[in-house]
């Protein structure tokens, strides 16, 4: 992050690299543990790869996916580690390295897409429904509390619960089926 910014703006680079950094960690951390053995050294090719990604988010190309490009550098870290200790990975090729990094992309990007259609579905709910929702997933209300809450019985919320999963549910696989035809 060059000197010639102004500071808001530094800010938001931070901000942006911090919540793509967020969204990408798991994968990150999945990809390496895929790769090498020790605990501790994994820890520590984690933080290298969250270092140079904080370094280089310059070079970021916004138009490209994010975690495509942390396994990147998370493949060149783990490549520098076995090199470092004078050996290779044995069970792992530079092939294998780029299809198991390719599968954690694909697989995110599947799980980006059911994100946005639940995201979707939630809009189109009736408000009482969305109301349901928010108090057990966002609030993590008891069913008894909720049924409290909304004056209601336990029995009631739980057949609510039932139905409005299976709502979304059903949405969500005709979201995702129209988008696969489009």
């Amino acid at each position: 992050m060059s000197n010639n910014r102004d500071p808001e703006s530094e800010s938001e680079i931070r901000q942006r690299m911090t919540l793509h950094w967020l969204e990408a960690e798991q994968a990150v951390r999945a990809y390496i543990a895929g790769a090498v053995r020790s605990f501790v050294d994994r820890e520590d090719l984690r933080q290298q790869v969250a270092l140079t990604i904080a370094r280089r988010f310059d070079e970021f190309d916004e138009q490209r996916p994010f975690l495509a490009w942390a396994l990147w550098i998370a493949k060149s870290r783990v490549i520098d580690f076995y090199r470092s200790q004078n050996r290779r990975p044995q069970f792992l090729s530079d092939f294998l390295l780029d299809k198991y990094a390719d599968s954690l992309v694909q697989r995110q990007e599947v799980i980006s897409r059911r994100h946005e259609a639940l995201e979707h579905c939630l809009e189109k709910l009736p408000d009482r429904s969305r109301a349901l929702i928010r108090f057990k997933y966002q609030e993590g209300l008891r069913i008894e509390q909720i049924a409290e809450t909304i004056r209601s019985t336990s029995a009631s919320v739980r057949v609510a619960m039932y139905r409005i999963r299976n709502a979304l549910a059903d949405c969500i696989q005709a979201r995702l089926a129209s988008e696969s035809t489009e």
